[in-house]
Protein backbone atom coordinates (compact mmCIF):
# COMPACT_ATOMS: atom_id res chain seq x y z
CA UNK A 1 0.00 0.00 0.00
CA UNK A 2 1.42 3.54 -1.21
CA UNK A 3 0.60 6.12 1.26
CA UNK A 4 0.10 9.31 -0.04
CA UNK A 5 1.90 12.02 1.73
CA UNK A 6 0.21 15.61 0.75
CA UNK A 7 2.48 18.31 -0.92
CA UNK A 8 2.78 21.17 1.49
CA UNK A 9 0.37 24.55 0.13
CA UNK A 10 2.60 27.04 2.17
CA UNK A 11 5.31 27.01 4.20
CA UNK A 12 3.66 26.54 7.80
CA UNK A 13 2.22 23.24 6.28
CA UNK A 14 5.36 21.62 6.28
CA UNK A 15 5.33 22.22 10.68
CA UNK A 16 3.84 19.06 11.90
CA UNK A 17 1.72 19.70 15.01
CA UNK A 18 -2.18 20.17 13.42
CA UNK A 19 -4.24 22.94 15.93
CA UNK A 20 -1.41 23.32 18.58
CA UNK A 21 0.97 23.97 15.04
CA UNK A 22 -1.59 26.27 13.71
CA UNK A 23 -2.24 27.94 17.26
CA UNK A 24 1.56 28.57 17.80
CA UNK A 25 2.29 30.02 14.41
CA UNK A 26 -0.60 32.49 14.52
CA UNK A 27 0.49 34.09 17.13
CA UNK A 28 3.94 33.41 16.39
CA UNK A 29 3.41 35.57 13.56
CA UNK A 30 1.11 38.77 14.70
CA UNK A 31 4.18 38.90 17.54
CA UNK A 32 6.85 38.96 14.57
CA UNK A 33 4.40 41.70 12.98
CA UNK A 34 4.33 43.47 16.34
CA UNK A 35 8.43 43.33 16.56
CA UNK A 36 8.99 44.43 13.05
CA UNK A 37 7.06 47.46 13.50
CA UNK A 38 9.02 48.86 16.44
CA UNK A 39 11.59 49.47 13.89
CA UNK A 40 10.16 52.62 13.09
CA UNK A 41 11.26 56.16 11.79
CA UNK A 42 8.93 59.15 11.84
CA UNK A 43 9.53 61.28 8.87
CA UNK A 44 8.48 64.76 9.44
CA UNK A 45 6.67 65.35 5.99
CA UNK A 46 4.22 62.95 6.70
CA UNK A 47 2.58 60.86 9.44
CA UNK A 48 3.00 57.95 8.10
CA UNK A 49 5.98 56.28 9.51
CA UNK A 50 8.74 54.32 8.04
CA UNK A 51 8.62 50.84 9.60
CA UNK A 52 9.26 46.81 8.80
CA UNK A 53 5.47 46.44 9.21
CA UNK A 54 4.68 45.85 5.89
CA UNK A 55 7.70 43.59 5.38
CA UNK A 56 6.36 41.26 8.43
CA UNK A 57 2.95 41.49 7.65
CA UNK A 58 3.32 39.87 3.27
CA UNK A 59 5.77 37.37 4.58
CA UNK A 60 3.46 36.24 7.47
CA UNK A 61 0.80 36.11 4.59
CA UNK A 62 2.72 33.82 2.37
CA UNK A 63 4.28 31.87 5.00
CA UNK A 64 0.56 30.91 6.91
CA UNK A 65 -1.42 31.00 3.59
CA UNK A 66 -4.96 32.27 3.85
CA UNK A 67 -6.85 31.23 7.37
CA UNK A 68 -3.68 31.37 9.34
CA UNK A 69 -2.28 34.98 7.56
CA UNK A 70 -5.93 36.47 8.12
CA UNK A 71 -6.22 35.08 11.61
CA UNK A 72 -2.49 36.38 12.33
CA UNK A 73 -2.94 39.95 11.07
CA UNK A 74 -6.19 40.21 12.79
CA UNK A 75 -4.84 39.38 15.80
CA UNK A 76 -1.87 41.84 15.30
CA UNK A 77 -4.59 45.13 14.54
CA UNK A 78 -6.83 43.34 17.08
CA UNK A 79 -5.03 43.42 19.90
CA UNK A 80 -3.37 46.86 19.05
CA UNK A 81 -6.81 48.40 18.72
CA UNK A 82 -7.28 47.04 22.40
CA UNK A 83 -4.56 48.60 23.46
CA UNK A 84 -1.09 46.70 23.26
CA UNK A 85 1.35 48.68 22.59
CA UNK A 86 2.89 47.25 18.92
CA UNK A 87 2.12 49.24 16.80
CA UNK A 88 4.69 51.49 14.75
CA UNK A 89 6.12 53.07 17.59
CA UNK A 90 4.99 51.19 20.50
CA UNK A 91 1.65 52.65 19.94
CA UNK A 92 -1.89 51.52 19.96
CA UNK A 93 -5.31 52.74 19.06
CA UNK A 94 -7.51 53.39 16.08
CA UNK A 95 -8.29 55.92 14.03
CA UNK A 96 -5.43 57.82 13.53
CA UNK A 97 -3.97 58.87 10.21
CA UNK A 98 -1.93 55.60 9.22
CA UNK A 99 -4.92 53.37 10.47
CA UNK A 100 -6.03 52.92 7.31
CA UNK A 101 -2.44 50.95 6.44
CA UNK A 102 -3.34 48.33 9.54
CA UNK A 103 -6.76 47.56 8.14
CA UNK A 104 -4.56 47.10 4.59
CA UNK A 105 -2.40 44.64 6.07
CA UNK A 106 -5.60 42.10 7.26
CA UNK A 107 -6.59 41.74 3.42
CA UNK A 108 -3.00 41.79 1.96
CA UNK A 109 -2.13 38.91 4.16
CA UNK A 110 -5.15 37.19 3.52
CA UNK A 111 -4.84 37.84 -0.31
CA UNK A 112 -0.75 37.11 -0.22
CA UNK A 113 -1.64 33.59 1.44
CA UNK A 114 -4.29 32.49 -0.68
CA UNK A 115 -1.65 32.73 -3.71
CA UNK A 116 1.34 31.59 -2.29
CA UNK A 117 -0.69 28.79 -1.24
CA UNK A 118 -1.31 28.27 -5.09
CA UNK A 119 2.55 28.46 -5.79
CA UNK A 120 3.07 32.27 -5.81
CA UNK A 121 5.91 32.27 -3.51
CA UNK A 122 7.86 29.59 -5.13
CA UNK A 123 9.93 31.33 -7.38
CA UNK A 124 11.80 34.90 -7.23
CA UNK A 125 9.25 36.36 -10.13
CA UNK A 126 6.62 34.99 -8.54
CA UNK A 127 7.42 36.25 -5.24
CA UNK A 128 7.80 39.72 -6.54
CA UNK A 129 4.63 39.93 -8.37
CA UNK A 130 3.05 38.76 -5.34
CA UNK A 131 4.72 41.06 -2.72
CA UNK A 132 3.98 43.73 -5.62
CA UNK A 133 0.31 42.54 -5.52
CA UNK A 134 0.80 42.46 -1.45
CA UNK A 135 1.79 46.58 -1.40
CA UNK A 136 -0.49 47.57 -3.66
CA UNK A 137 -3.49 46.39 -1.43
CA UNK A 138 -2.33 48.40 1.49
CA UNK A 139 -1.75 51.19 -0.35
CA UNK A 140 -5.12 51.08 -1.97
CA UNK A 141 -6.90 51.16 1.32
CA UNK A 142 -4.18 53.05 3.25
CA UNK A 143 -3.86 56.33 0.83
CA UNK A 144 -7.30 56.39 0.61
CA UNK A 145 -7.72 56.51 4.69
CA UNK A 146 -5.64 58.76 5.02
CA UNK A 147 -6.44 61.34 2.97
CA UNK A 148 -10.34 60.83 4.48
CA UNK A 149 -8.43 61.05 8.06
CA UNK A 150 -6.67 64.22 7.47
CA UNK A 151 -8.29 65.91 4.82
CA UNK A 152 -6.03 66.13 2.26
CA UNK A 153 -6.88 65.56 -1.22
CA UNK A 154 -6.28 62.17 -2.61
CA UNK A 155 -3.16 63.26 -4.56
CA UNK A 156 -1.28 64.88 -1.57
CA UNK A 157 -2.40 61.42 0.01
CA UNK A 158 -0.33 60.00 -2.66
CA UNK A 159 2.65 62.10 -2.26
CA UNK A 160 2.86 61.50 1.53
CA UNK A 161 1.49 57.76 2.36
CA UNK A 162 2.91 56.18 -0.53
CA UNK A 163 5.62 57.77 -3.23
CA UNK A 164 8.06 58.29 -0.21
CA UNK A 165 7.71 54.25 0.80
CA UNK A 166 8.22 53.43 -2.65
CA UNK A 167 12.32 52.79 -2.60
CA UNK A 168 11.85 51.07 1.04
CA UNK A 169 8.98 48.28 -0.42
CA UNK A 170 11.73 47.69 -3.58
CA UNK A 171 14.52 46.70 -0.84
CA UNK A 172 11.67 44.86 1.00
CA UNK A 173 10.29 42.90 -2.20
CA UNK A 174 13.70 42.01 -3.17
CA UNK A 175 14.65 40.50 0.36
CA UNK A 176 11.37 38.57 0.43
CA UNK A 177 12.09 37.42 -3.59
CA UNK A 178 15.23 35.89 -2.18
CA UNK A 179 13.77 34.27 1.48
CA UNK A 180 10.83 32.49 0.29
CA UNK A 181 11.59 30.60 -2.69
CA UNK A 182 15.62 29.74 -0.46
CA UNK A 183 13.39 28.69 2.09
CA UNK A 184 11.30 26.62 -0.22
CA UNK A 185 14.50 25.02 -1.90
CA UNK A 186 15.36 24.32 1.14
CA UNK A 187 12.05 22.77 2.07
CA UNK A 188 12.43 20.05 -1.06
CA UNK A 189 15.79 19.61 -0.34
CA UNK A 190 15.24 17.61 3.58
CA UNK A 191 12.19 15.94 1.78
CA UNK A 192 14.05 14.60 -1.01
CA UNK A 193 16.72 13.42 1.62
Amino acid sequence: MTAIVERPRVLADVIPGGLARDAALVLGGAGFVGLLAQWAITLPFTPVPLTLGTFAVLLTGAALGTARGLASIGIYVAAGMAGVPWFAGHSSGWGFPSFGYLIGFVVAATLVGALAARGGDRTVLKTIGLMILGNLVIYAIGVPYLAANTGMDLATAIDKGATPFLLGDAVKIVLAAGLLPTAWALVRRVRDN
